[in-house]
């Protein structure tokens, strides 16, 4: 059986992990304790001592295959981008939500709507520490839902963090106040590989994921470092004055909004000299395993695109729409959500077809990389 120490071998030292924290969050959950995350966001033993060899900790890992077919066949998982019940492009009603959001608010309205109804107790969220800082949060009323909103790239591709410590939603610091609290409705907001990992803890059946009633999945065309160094170079390359933006956005492009109202537009390629390595090799753009993916491309300024894709994600929109949630008018233009569904299968495409070239630079590692 092949244990965390497979685990540093075949992911961590050939530059594959993705910080999602699922094996720590498993490992702490049941209070074996022997795994932490250091200050990078890093998986690493806390006390090998403890550790009782179970193999739980490889099993869940998005990097490794061995549950990937089995996640697949539960979640009715099919080509080319994973399963798509209806894809529309919405909104929130309220405006005060549209004024914090980045693109339309969808998240955080169909969040609140839960929340309001009594359909979860929490969710995992980040909140903002500073101007160009988050952190991962559970939100356990509707004003912290609110002071969620907003830009931090995760809301429409799923660059995670603009500052230079890298944390994610799915990590010990979040579920740990699930289990104290005894909250068993949670709502997850996350990246690709997060919500990956936890549907492998859902599919063993293994704590924490019994208290995630909710997978809502972010556009993800990778995790960037946003810190000092990065933010001088862009400015230097591309003359963005900080202290003038206003407001951040990622659609088709990176979209930089001042106070003055201009919009400077940089190709995404622009910011490939931010992606974290283990990026580079991941195939899911479009949250293929969530109930709802959420996206900016394809959607006009203040609308998202949203693709619905297990029953319980299509029950959860249809019951918040017209009330806190609104489409685009199909009367304006009837092949709006098509054409949002083309262009991120184009993006998804793109993202495995580099992801593949990339994974044939890493030589024979005797890695497993979920295809």
């Amino acid at each position: 059986m092949k244990t965390f120490f497979n685990l540093i071998q075949e992911v961590q030292k050939p530059g594959l992990c993705h910080r999602c924290g699922g094996c720590v969050t498993f490992c702490t959950a049941v209070n074996y304790g022997a795994l932490e995350l250091d200050k990078q966001g890093s998986p690493k033993y806390r006390d090998i001592e403890k550790c009782i060899e179970c193999g739980l900790c490889y099993s869940i890992c998005p990097e490794i295959e061995e549950l990937e077919e089995e996640v697949k066949r539960k979640l009715a998982w099919s080509a080319p981008m994973g399963r798509v019940i209806e894809t529309t492009v919405a909104r929130a009603k309220d405006e005060q939500i549209r004024a914090r959001a980045t693109d339309g608010g969808v998240v955080t309205a169909l969040l609140v709507h839960l929340f309001d109804t009594g359909k979860i107790d929490g969710a995992i969220v980040t909140r903002p520490t500073g101007r160009f800082q988050r952190h991962p949060t559970l939100a356990t009323s509707r004003e912290e839902i609110l002071e969620a909103a907003g830009f931090y790239f995760d809301m429409s591709q799923g660059v995670n963090q603009i500052n230079e410590e890298y944390r994610t939603y799915s990590s010990i610091e979040e579920f740990a106040p699930i289990m104290q609290k005894g909250l068993r409705r949670v709502a997850l907001v996350g990246t690709p590989c997060q919500i990956q990992s936890v549907r492998r803890m859902e599919l063993l059946e293994i704590m924490p994921s019994d208290s995630i009633k909710f997978c809502f999945g972010l556009f993800c065309s990778g995790n960037f470092i946003f810190g000092d160094i990065q933010r001088k170079k862009l400015s230097d390359t591309h003359n963005i004055d900080w202290n003038a933006v206003k407001k951040l956005n990622v659609k088709e492009t990176f979209r930089v909004h001042s106070s003055e109202g201009e919009v400077k537009e940089l190709p995404l390629s622009d910011l490939e000299f931010m992606k974290r390595y283990a990026c580079r090799f991941c195939m899911d753009y479009a949250s293929e395993y969530a109930d709802i993916s959420f996206g900016g491309i394809g959607a006009d300024e203040g609308w998202t695109t949203v693709i619905t894709r297990t029953p319980l994600g299509r029950a959860v929109f249809a019951d918040a729409r017209n009330k806190l949630v609104e489409d685009f008018l199909v009367s304006e233009n009837a092949g709006y959500a098509s054409q949002a569904l083309s262009i991120t299968r184009v993006a998804s495409n793109d993202k495995k077809q580099t992801a593949r070239k990339n994974l044939k630079t890493l030589g024979s590692k005797g890695v497993n990389v979920v295809s």
